[in-house]
């Protein structure tokens, strides 16, 4: 079955008068969790959309990006999205209810991330929307250092510390460095994102965060072979 489809059920089965956000109280289930990251990311990102003041034709595209939307199930997509841009709800609400859902931070951490890459979809990261992101990492209970690494796959002129990138203190051992590499490569996997509730349909979300990791761990190991 669709995802989309299995969306439009979700959110037929909301009683009377339910907003969108009480939808993530019926998503617990990690069978389901795919489709509440797509909610989750829909949702907020309508939002988001609010926060410099209108939606562009770029942004509407990066969901397509993201989600592979086919003609015969944007009518769902549009449905969540425009539930979120009108629910009395603010963001933070949506927040705390996908923060709660969630069970690991890097089912945060990607949600984060498709933020971001919706964010960037018109070229430019709008004051506003720096603002609304680090609510939603703080909401999240992610770290400030979590939030600019993440940034920094994204965001063109944010220089990241390679450290940052791998989430390693700067007197790390080589191996300890190595090791931690290794870890996220295995958490980028496909596989992996798709076993923690990120659809098929969004993991090249991964494709950017895998780019900035290899590179940072390419000059950290030139850097300390060369020291």
């Amino acid at each position: 079955m669709s995802i989309w489809i299995r969306i439009g059920d979700a959110l037929s089965a909301l009683a009377q008068g339910e907003g969108l956000s009480a939808v993530f109280d019926k998503l617990r289930s990690p069978p389901e969790q795919s489709v509440a990251f797509t909610i989750a990311v829909i949702a907020l990102g309508a939002k988001m959309a609010k926060a410099d003041g209108f939606v562009t034709r770029d942004e509407v595209t990066a969901f397509r990006e993201v989600f592979q939307i086919s003609p015969e199930d944007e009518r769902n997509a549009a449905k969540v999205f425009n539930m979120a841009r009108t629910d009395v709800a603010g963001f933070e609400e949506y927040a705390t209810r996908i923060a709660d859902m969630f069970d690991t931070r890097a089912q945060l951490e990607d949600v984060l991330a498709g933020l971001f890459h919706i964010a960037l979809a018109d070229g430019e990261y709008h004051p506003n929307e720096e603002i609304f992101l680090l609510e939603v990492s703080d909401i999240f209970g992610l770290t400030r250092r979590c939030f600019a690494r993440i940034k920094s796959q994204h965001v063109p002129d944010a220089e990241p510390d390679p450290y940052d990138v791998l989430g390693m203190p700067h007197d790390a051992t080589l191996d300890a460095i190595r090791k931690k590499y290794r870890q996220i490569v295995r958490e980028t996997h496909p596989d992996q994102m798709q076993a923690r509730g990120v659809p098929a349909e969004a993991v090249k979300l991964a494709e950017r965060r895998l780019i900035a990791v290899n590179a940072a761990w390419e000059k950290i190991l030139n850097e300390l072979q060369a020291a």
